[in-house]
């Protein structure tokens, strides 16, 4: 009896030490969704989604600051749920995804802002582009999964840029120059 409290007491201090200091995660691109979405001539606000994301994360709980993330965006996973509209956003007209085949974005500095909300800084790199942005996050939850029992992190986050910053600047002003990005995603601790 004794045996076994003793080492569900360290199982239990294993997993919240996990979680103490920066824990490296990789993404879980089956819950994983990054979605786009913009003006079309003001009648409507049509969306694609960035699918096959691949990406890691440090979380550090006791320290935000030593947080980072690290994200490509393969365009070959681009869903904007219509088929002719994928062939054009990869063309030339568009993200050339035939020349620029991935989007990234790395972090350069992660902020706490209190309550589970952060401050991520980083550079988003499209079409050969690199520019600084910032996404408004949401730790969602930090814990153990059912279903793996390993630590994991869940997070939203939110940004808005200019396509055009990035030289994907076709039918501005028309089709709308600022997307807005919704990005929800789990990520697990290495097995």
């Amino acid at each position: 009896m004794f045996k076994k409290l003793l080492l569900t007491a360290a199982l239990v201090a294993a997993s919240a030490n996990a979680f103490a200091a920066g824990v490296s995660y990789k993404l879980d691109p089956t819950h994983t969704n990054v979605l786009a979405s913009w003006s079309h001539f003001g009648f409507s606000h049509p969306s694609a989604q960035f699918g096959a994301v691949d990406g890691t994360l440090v979380y550090d709980e006791k320290d935000v600051a030593k947080s980072s993330v690290e994200v490509t965006l393969p365009l070959s996973g681009l869903d904007s749920f219509v088929p002719k509209l994928d062939a054009h956003l990869k063309s030339a007209d568009f993200f050339d995804a035939e020349k620029f085949p991935a989007i990234t974005f790395k972090s350069t500095k992660v902020e706490d802002l209190g309550g589970g909300k952060l401050r991520i800084t980083g550079d988003l790199t499209v079409k050969g582009t690199t520019r600084p942005v910032v996404l408004a996050a949401q730790l969602n939850k930090a814990g153990d999964h059912p279903m793996t029992k390993r630590p994991t992190v869940g997070f939203d986050a939110t940004t808005t840029i200019k396509r055009s910053e990035f030289g994907v600047g076709a039918y501005v002003p028309n089709v709308g120059d600022e997307i807005t990005l919704r990005i929800t995603t789990e990520a697990s601790a290495a097995k």
